[in-house]
Formats: C-alpha cells, structure tokens, sequence
C-alpha cells in the first residue's frame, strides 16, 4: 500500500534562502561586478513568493532598461531556482555607481590641468545674521524715535538727544579718549568685514582631488585626524598618538611602549603617509612625525644570554 504525495511531508523554503538567491540573481542581470545589492527582503506565502532587492546600477546607462533587465532576471532566476511562483520582483535603485573606466581616475582628471580645486567659500550666516539683526534694530529704534518727533510732532526720545550731545563733546576731534576708541572699534569692525567678504573661510576643511569636472570635494580636518589616529594607533608598540591637522602641516605625536625606536619610527612614518595620501587632498599637507618612549620601555635585548 503506497502512501500519497501529500501525505508524506511538505518542503518549505525560508525568507533567507529566497532573499539570497534574488540577491545573487541580480547580480547575474549584467556584466559582472556592475551591480550591487543591499538591504534587500523576500517572503513566502505558501507557493507564491515576493522579493524587493535594492540595487546599486553602473552610471552612465539607460536607468529603465537596466532596472527592467534586472528585475526580469530576478523573478525569472528565483522561480527557476526555488520553485515558487514569483509573480513579480521590486527593484529599487538606491544608488548610481561612476565607471571610473569611462571617466578616468582623479589623478588623471588633475594632471590635465582642466580642473583645479579650490578651497571652499564659507556661507558665514552667523556672521551676516549677527549683523544684519544688530543692524536692523538699531535703525528700527531710530526710525521709529524720527517719525514720532516729524509725524506725531513729539519731543525726542531723551536717549537720542543726550547722544547727539555726548557726540558733539567728544568726538575724535575734540581729543577725548572715549570717542577716539570708538571710533577705532568702528575701524576695525569694518576691516573685519571686509576681511570675511574677500576671504573664501571654512578652514576646517581642506580641498581633495576633483573627481570629475565640475564636481568640488572637500574633507573635513577632524576626519583626517581620526583616520590617522586609527592608522598608527594599530602599529606594534604604540600605546597613544595625538594628531594634529592643519591647513599646511600635519603633526602626528606618539608613545612607544615596547620595540627598536628607529624601526617604530620608520613604520609610523610610513604609515602616517600612507593614510594622509588615501585621504586624496589637492594639496597633501606636510607631515611631521615625532616618537617618544613611555616610561616603561626597555630597550630591547641585543645578542645571546650570559651563562
């Protein structure tokens, strides 16, 4: 006596299982490594299964018939390979990825000399904020106290009148102290502005390499630094680094715990440009590298033991 189909067991197949295989049957729709996946998810419902993949395609290319090639190739692979009915699959585009085969490298962009970067122009919207409010009251108060005296026919604000007076008895002509230092505090508040017009600013940041035309990088001198403390901090017998990044120099302080003083050295100054070159900035900074011993360190053994 033979026992039915049905009745012998089921075969199920898991969420991961499908995720996977749709993930990996992206990849297949073009050319190899031209298109990634992330954060993608499937479920099952019995027979029928459903998958949203997130994609990352090749730049320059037909968005919609790479998105649709990509999406057919994965509902088709998955039936074929799972078994289930795919009836249709999500693709979402998150992210364009530049052939660099087309568009050259960063390096081969500069040298052209067709693209040469800058440094970055700050906005300085504190600055012109401050002033523009301080300004503005200051002649809300004074428009307000003129049209009172001219429309209203009301004496002047007593403020303004013992000013007008306090200007006339001691302003810079008349040798007084208190005029002649506000009046330098006007001076050098109007060579400050003009100073914050005509200079670019964000010196926090430091120009990198364009990677295309028309396209302006910038790297923020605090993440340069965290780069290079993660670099050398990892190197055999160091045990602190402080780093310090400016817009010309970068100077990079060590402790060494254990190891030959002069190979440490070596290995923290290779690595130290190493790193500040993988940063990419237009104008690599020069580096400074100083090495100290801690208190602990022991100079290392040299030759056999006595016996």
């Amino acid at each position: 006596m033979s026992v039915p189909a049905a009745d012998r067991g089921a075969t199920k197949v898991a969420d991961r299982a499908v995720r996977r295989i749709a993930e990996r049957a992206a990849t297949e729709a073009l050319a190899p490594g031209e298109v990634r996946t992330d954060r993608s998810t499937a479920s099952v419902r019995g027979r029928r299964a459903r998958v949203d993949v997130a994609v990352t395609l090749p730049y320059p290319a037909p968005l919609d018939e790479s998105g649709e090639r990509v999406r057919s190739h994965v509902a088709d692979r998955t039936a074929r390979l799972t078994g289930l009915t795919v009836p249709s699959a999500r693709v979402r585009v998150r992210e364009l990825d530049v052939r660099a085969a087309e568009f050259g490298e960063p390096e081969a962009v500069e040298s052209t000399g067709g693209v040469r970067a800058r440094r970055p122009w700050s906005a300085r919207r504190v600055p012109v904020a401050v002033a523009a409010a301080v300004a503005a009251a200051a002649c809300g108060v004074l428009l307000y106290d003129v049209l009172s005296v001219h429309a209203a026919g009301r004496a002047p604000a007593r403020w303004r009148a013992d000013f007008t007076e306090w200007l006339v008895t001691h302003g810079p002509h008349q040798g007084v102290w208190p005029g002649a230092a506000a009046a330098f505090a006007v001076f050098c508040l109007g060579v400050w502005l003009m100073v914050l017009a005509v200079s670019p600013g964000s010196r926090g940041r430091l120009p990198m390499r364009p990677p295309l035309s028309g396209v302006h990088a910038v790297v923020d001198r605090g993440t340069v630094a965290a780069l290079l403390r993660e670099a050398v901090s990892g190197l055999p017998g160091i045990t602190r680094a402080r780093v310090r990044v400016g817009r010309r120099r970068v100077t990079v302080r060590a402790g060494l715990a254990f190891g030959e003083i002069d190979a440490a050295r070596a290995a923290l100054t290779e690595t130290a440009e190493r790193t500040l070159a993988s940063c990419g900035t237009a104008r690599p900074p020069r580096l400074r590298v100083g090495l100290r011993t801690e208190p602990a360190w022991r100079a290392p053994a040299r030759g056999g033991v006595d016996g």
